[in-house]
Formats: C-alpha cells, sequence, structure tokens
C-alpha cells in the first residue's frame, strides 16, 4: 500500500509548498473602489502575476483571519497593468475585509492603511478557451457575471489593438440576474462597451440580454411602461431589461440559424440546474453532420 501512497503524498506536498511560496510574495493594494450596495473592487499589483481572461485566485487578509482562504473570480483583463477582484459584502469574512481597507470610514485612506493581502493563483477556468471560437454564447447567472467581465474586457482591448487578427467575430451575452442589486457596477462596462463599438460602426458585434427573474409580474408591468424610452430605466443600457427566464431553446435555434456550419462556444458560470438545461440544448441543438452548426458546451458551476 505505501508504494502507491508515498506518490502522491510527494507530489501533493509539493504542490503545498508552490501554493505556501505563492502566498509569500509581496501584494500591494493600489486602489479601492467602492460600488453600490455594498461592493467593493479590490485594484492589486503582484510582482511576476500573469492571468488569462476568466481566472480565479485565493485571497487571505491576516487582519481578518490569519488561516482563511477565499476563492474570487478575476475581474481584469489580461491587458491591464494590475489585476482586480469585485467582493460582495454577505459575510463575516468580507464584512472584515470592508473594514480593513476602511470602506466604513467617510474620510479618504492612507495607502499605507489599507491591510496586507496575500494572493494564491491563479487558476485556470473554462472560460480561457473563448479565443479559440468565432461565435460565442455566454451566460451568466447572478454573480456568475465575474469571469465574463473579464473576458468582455480583454476583448474589446483585442479589437481595439489588432481586430484583423481577433478570430473572435460575435458575442451573444445572457446575464440573468434575480434583482437590480448585481446590475450597478457591471452594467458601467455594459455602457462603456455599448458606446465604443457604436463609435466604431459595430455595434452587431456584442448581443446582449439581461434577465430579471426575480420580479413578480406587477413591478414589470411598471416598468414597462416606460419601455419605448431610449435607454433602459434600470441599467441605462440601449438593450431593454427582459423579466422571467429565457426560452432557451428559441436563443440556440434562432443563434444556429444566424451561423449555420459554425462551432460555438457556450460557457456558462452558474447553477448546476442551468448547466443542465444549457448542456442539453447544445446537444439537441447540434447537427450530426460534421460540417453542420456543433455548440460546445464549456460550464463554471457555484
Amino acid at each position: 500500500t505505501w508504494k502507491w501512497v508515498v506518490g502522491p503524498m510527494f507530489l501533493y506536498l509539493c504542490e503545498r509548498l508552490v501554493r505556501f511560496w505563492r502566498s509569500q510574495q509581496k501584494v500591494v493594494i493600489t486602489k479601492v473602489v467602492i460600488h453600490p450596495f455594498k461592493t467593493i473592487e479590490l485594484q492589486m499589483m503582484k510582482k511576476g502575476f500573469r492571468m488569462e481572461v476568466g481566472q480565479y485566485i485565493f485571497v487571505k487578509c491576516p487582519a481578518v483571519s490569519k488561516l482563511e482562504w477565499h476563492p474570487f473570480t478575476l475581474t481584469s483583463a489580461p491587458e491591464e497593468d494590475y489585476f482586480s477582484i469585485h467582493v460582495r459584502i454577505v459575510g463575516d469574512w468580507t464584512e472584515g475585509l470592508f473594514n480593513a481597507c476602511g470602506c466604513d470610514k467617510q474620510e479618504f485612506q492612507e495607502a499605507w492603511k489599507l491591510p496586507k493581502i496575500a494572493v494564491d493563483g491563479p487558476f485556470g477556468t473554462a472560460s480561457e478557451d473563448v479565443f479559440s471560437y468565432e461565435t460565442v454564447m455566454l451566460v451568466g447567472a447572478g454573480i456568475g457575471v465575474t469571469p465574463f467581465a473579464s473576458v468582455l474586457k480583454s476583448v474589446w482591448y483585442k479589437y481595439c489593438h489588432d481586430a484583423t487578427n481577433l478570430k473572435l467575430k460575435k458575442i451573444y451575452f445572457y446575464w440573468l440576474c434575480r434583482d437590480t442589486q448585481a446590475f450597478e457596477w457591471f452594467a458601467d462596462l455594459l455602457q462603456s462597451l455599448e458606446a465604443q463599438m457604436q463609435e466604431r460602426n459595430n455595434a452587431e458585434f456584442l448581443s446582449y440580454n439581461i434577465y430579471l427573474t426575480g420580479w413578480d409580474e406587477s413591478q414589470a408591468t411598471h416598468f414597462a411602461v416606460h419601455h419605448e424610452e431610449e435607454k433602459d430605466v434600470i441599467t441605462g443600457l440601449k438593450q431593454k431589461t427582459l423579466y422571467g427566464r429565457p426560452n432557451w431553446e428559441n436563443e440556440f435555434k434562432t443563434i444556429a440559424g444566424q451561423h449555420p456550419g459554425s462551432r460555438i462556444g457556450v460557457f456558462l458560470c452558474g447553477p448546476e440546474g442551468l448547466a443542465d438545461t444549457l448542456n442539453k440544448q447544445s446537444i439537441s441543438n447540434s447537427e450530426a453532420d460534421p460540417r453542420g452548426v456543433h455548440f460546445i458546451f464549456n460550464k463554471e458551476n457555484f
């Protein structure tokens, strides 16, 4: 038995030593941004840090807890000179981080007063393959939208600097939320992308749909009165917010009809139930003919 145990144990110890060494490297918090609904953005720098889109890191704040590590998806793009995470204040540890960063104070916080942060990672996810397709469907549920912030930022940087060599030609983005609280910081990014795409006369590059799944009919009716206005009253975007859940069968059939003979990447960051639905639709809407349309499903569950 010991022969079967020694090998894996040796590899495990090596991996733990590498992680410990990486976690001891100095991390500098360059900026703390407070977003609405108690969401903070930490912008950080670390020597030798390299990331790809959609990856995540483990974060430890000794001022809050000397032992706890928590995973957070990176919301910055590889092209930026810093890496960032968005933290929603929903528990004791995140509340402690909120206070340690001085976000509970009104006065300006000096950089040297910010807490020490240890970072381990980054670690890969399925979202890294998004640039391997000409057409992609990005589906985020609630806070599962965070990896796609990194994807959309990186797409924009690549599009601006070398659009001719960018294989990705079309993005279908779906965001499902129970309420409007999660819209604030991400809607700003979508507004920026929307405006810049229109300036370059390529508004069709990004097609997005935002769904409010937790609203009842009376709430939806109230905002439907403003449906004819130029911009959505909730997000400030030209694309109107939709209510309820998407009809995935219709969405897949529509996209398949618009891109015949293509390999379409389907990327999800959301719950297991939604993953099962999208996986079934990807299979049923893919053609048996190798020259036909094929949906390739990739998931990241939480």
